[in-house]
C-alpha cells in the first residue's frame, strides 16, 4: 500500500526521545531531558523586531524559490567574511532549515548504488537520507582515543568507484570534535584527482570553544569546487524553529537543479523568516551569539568534570557544538537499555549511542542551564552507582 521509500525510513531517535521526556514530564513525572539538540535561549530580539517589522510591513507573499535578493546577498558576504568561501549569490539557495539542504542535496547527488561515505559516529538523519536516495552508507568507524575523527588512511580504503560523496561535519553532532585544517588538508590530498563530493555540514561553526573553526571548501581550490557548504541559523542564533537554512556549491547546474526540484516541493521558505535571518547573518546578533557561547563553553567544562568524575564513564571534551558523547560500555554496551534505564529510573533523558552509530555511548546536550545539568549528572552518578 505504501511506497518502500517511506516504509523504510526510521523515525529520528532524537526526536522520539525528546517527545517522549516531554509526554513524560506532562503527565507530572520529574524528568530531566539532555536529549534535544537546540539552544534553550530565546532568539535574539533584533531578529525577533526584523520580524515583526517584516510583519507590519505586509512582507507575506511569495519570494523567489531560491531566497530574496538581500538574503542571498547576506549568505554571500557571510560565506567571505566568515569562512573564506567566495560564493555568488547564483551558487546559493535558502531551504527551510539545513536538514532540508541536505535533503535536496542527496535528492540531487544520489542515484542507486551510489556510495556515501559517513563518518561514525554520526548525525542521525545522514544514513536515513542516503537510504531514501537510494545510495549505500559506507561507514568509517572512528575511536575515542583519536576524538573520533577520520585518517586519511581510513579515507584511502573507503574509497571506491562508486564512492559518490563524503559527508563532513565539522563540529560534530554527537561528538563535538571540530576537525583542524592540518587534518582537512589530508582529506583534501586524499580526495585529489577523484570525482567525490563533499558535503560540509557546518551548523555549529559558531559554537566553537578551543582551536579555530575551518570550513572544508577553504582548504584549496580543488576542495571549494568538490564541496557543497550546508549552513544555517538554528543553532548559533537560536532559530530553530524558524527554519533557515542553505546550501552553496560552486557548481551551477546542481544549484539550479535543486532550485527546479524544491520549486516543485516546497516553492520558498517562510518570507518573514528570510528578513530576520539577514539580521541573523549581518553582525548584528553577534553579541548574543558570543554570550551563548560563553555560557555553553561553562557548561561544557562543568558537565565534563562531573561526568569523568562517575565511575564507569568517560567523555572527551568537545571543541565545539553542544554535547558530550559519553562511553559507558563498562556500565552497560547496551546503550538503548541504559538510557531506557536511566529514564525510567532516574528520570534522565539522553541519547542511545547506537543511534549515531556507536553502541556503548550515550549523547548528553548540555543546552540546559548549569542548575539542570547538575542535578542531570547527580542523577546519572546515582543510577551509575547503584543501578
Amino acid at each position: 500500500m505504501y511506497s518502500n521509500r517511506i516504509s523504510n525510513l526510521s523515525e529520528s531517535i532524537t526526536i522520539a526521545i525528546s517527545t517522549l521526556a516531554r509526554e513524560l514530564k506532562s503527565q507530572g513525572k520529574d524528568i530531566l531531558s539532555f536529549s534535544a539538540g537546540e539552544p534553550d535561549f530565546d532568539t535574539p530580539q533584533v531578529v525577533k523586531d526584523a520580524a515583526i517589522k517584516a510583519i507590519n510591513e505586509g512582507f507575506t507573499k511569495y519570494t523567489a524559490v531560491a531566497g530574496i535578493p538581500e538574503l542571498l546577498e547576506a549568505i554571500s558576504t557571510k560565506l567571505k567574511r566568515d569562512n573564506h568561501l567566495e560564493y555568488s549569490t547564483k551558487e546559493i539557495i535558502v531551504n527551510s532549515g539545513a536538514k532540508h539542504s541536505l535533503f535536496n542535496v542527496f535528492q540531487a547527488l544520489i542515484d542507486v548504488g551510489d556510495e556515501v561515505i559517513i563518518p561514525c559516529p554520526y548525525w542521525v538523519t545522514y544514513p536515513e537520507l542516503v537510504t531514501f536516495s537510494g545510495g549505500k552508507n559506507i561507514f568509517i568507524q572512528t575511536t575515542q582515543e583519536n576524538n573520533f575523527k577520520i585518517t586519511k588512511d581510513q579515507l584511502k580504503t573507503a574509497l571506491t568507484p562508486k564512492t559518490k560523496m563524503l559527508v563532513l561535519t565539522t563540529p560534530s553532532n554527537p561528538t563535538g570534535m571540530v576537525y583542524s585544517k592540518a587534518e582537512l588538508e589530508e582529506i583534501a590530498a586524499v580526495l585529489k584527482d577523484t570525482n567525490v563530493w563533499v558535503l560540509s555540514d557546518e551548523i555549529y561553526e559558531k559554537l566553537v570553544y578551543d582551536g579555530t573553526f575551518v570550513s572544508p571548501g577553504s582548504i584549496s581550490q580543488d576542495m571549494l569546487e568538490r564541496t557543497i557548504t550546508i549552513n544555517g541559523l538554528s543553532k548559533a542564533v537560536a532559530m530553530t524553529g524558524w527554519r533557515m537554512g542553505y546550501l552553496a556549491s560552486k557548481d551551477q547546474k546542481l544549484v539550479k537543479l535543486i532550485n527546479s526540484f524544491q520549486s516543485q516541493s516546497l516553492s520558498n521558505i517562510n518570507s518573514i523568516t528570510q528578513k530576520a535571518a539577514i539580521v541573523g547573518l549581518n553582525g548584528s546578533a553577534d553579541k548574543d551569539i558570543e554570550t551563548m557561547r560563553l555560557a555553553f563553553k561553562e557548561r561544557r567544562d562543568f558537565a565534563c568534570e562531573k561526568l569523568n568524575a562517575i565511575k564507569g564513564l568517560s567523555v572527551n571534551k568537545p571543541d565545539g557544538a553542544f554535547y558530550l558523547f559519553v562511553h559507558c560500555a563498562e556500565i552497560s554496551k547496551d546503550s538503548m537499555q541504559f538510557c531506557k534505564d536511566l529514564l525510567e529510573k532516574v528520570g534522565v533523558a539522553v541519547i542511545p549511542g547506537i543511534g549515531f552509530g556507536m553502541d556503548g555511548y550515550f549523547r548528553f546536550s548540555f543546552a540546559t542551564d548549569l542548575k539542570s545539568i547538575e542535578k542531570g549528572i547527580q542523577r546519572i552518578a546515582e543510577y551509575c552507582t547503584k543501578g
